[in-house]
């Protein structure tokens, strides 16, 4: 990763401001991904394995300091983040989630572009680091696309694999089959919720002790499914 040229994910609810935060980012050349709620952040994040994000504290559904919070259980991915709290309390508790800038709005998008370059720099030794996710002895990585269980390899297809890292990302999270689909549209032109039923089934054949049981991949009568807080 280059200080010029990274991948950047944006995650601001007003749709002006992100769009001025864009426009300053590619300017610096930067390939920039714009999403305006925490829970398309950490879809975003889990699919495009980017460089750095942009965080806007006040978000809908997920906020920006809980994206942080489930990032730094897997990724030491720099974070930048905006918010409208100028308490030295909030701009604490921001950095001790592992924020590593804090920007209070309103900023100048010049600023802010210094500030990610500055980050980028600084985070150069960090590129190595490997991308995991552990749920007990089942561990999801993230740049091979691996899933292992106690160790032993377990063959998983493309979009069962983004229907794990999605539900996993997220731990006691409720997700619809309609949220599920939007996070796998790679999957085929004519997939219904009926096939995240069937990936969800193959799924549990893969990865549960007990398929009949399962202790992983939740079903949510109703609604939707989860991954279990283990």
């Amino acid at each position: 990763m280059d200080a010029i040229g990274a991948r950047i994910i944006v995650a601001e609810d007003d749709p002006g401001q992100a769009e001025l935060v864009r426009r300053y980012l590619e300017r610096d050349g930067h390939d920039v991904v714009v999403v305006h709620d925490g829970s398309a952040a950490l879809s975003e994040f889990f699919r495009r394995a980017p460089d750095l994000l942009v965080l806007d504290v006040m978000m809908p559904q997920v906020d920006g300091l809980d994206v942080c919070r489930e990032i730094r259980r897997t990724s030491e991915i720099p974070v930048v983040m905006l918010t409208a709290r100028s308490t030295e309390a909030d701009v604490l508790l921001g950095l001790d989630l592992g924020a590593d800038d804090y920007l209070v709005k309103p900023f100048s998008p010049r600023e802010l572009a210094a500030r990610v370059r500055t980050v980028l720099r600084r985070s150069r030794p960090r590129e190595v680091v490997t991308r995991r996710m552990n749920a007990g002895d089942l561990v999801l990585d993230l740049d091979r696309h691996e899933v292992t269980r106690a160790g032993a390899p377990i063959e998983v297809t493309p979009a069962e694999f983004r229907l794990l890292t999605v539900l996993a990302g997220t731990p006691g999270r409720v997700y619809t089959r309609s949220q599920l689909l939007e996070h796998v549209t790679g999957m085929g032109k004519y997939i219904t919720e009926r096939t995240i039923d069937a990936h969800m089934r193959n799924l549990r054949k893969k990865v549960e002790r007990d398929p009949h049981r399962p202790a992983l991949l939740v079903t949510v009568y109703g609604v939707g499914y989860k991954f279990a807080d283990v």
